[in-house]
């Protein structure tokens, strides 16, 4: 079974790419959600975020449902 490090870089990497097929840039998302583009940036380079930033992102670009 993946490790934590593991879940986090397939939260990250999941989200990445939702963010890619819609075509929003980091800076587009810090400004739907009301966050600095560096603080995304970073989030999503660490993978270390919570489940409530991870769906706020996707409720922000309008990802109703995703595939693991």
């Amino acid at each position: 079974m993946p490790d934590q490090n593991e879940w986090e870089k397939k939260a990250a990497n999941l989200l990445k790419a939702e963010l890619k097929r819609k075509g929003v840039t980091y800076a587009q998302l810090a400004e739907l959600i009301g966050d600095k583009e560096v603080n995304i940036a970073n989030k999503l380079s660490r993978g270390k975020f919570t489940a409530a930033f991870f769906l706020q992102c996707l409720s922000a670009i309008a990802v109703n449902e995703i595939k693991l």
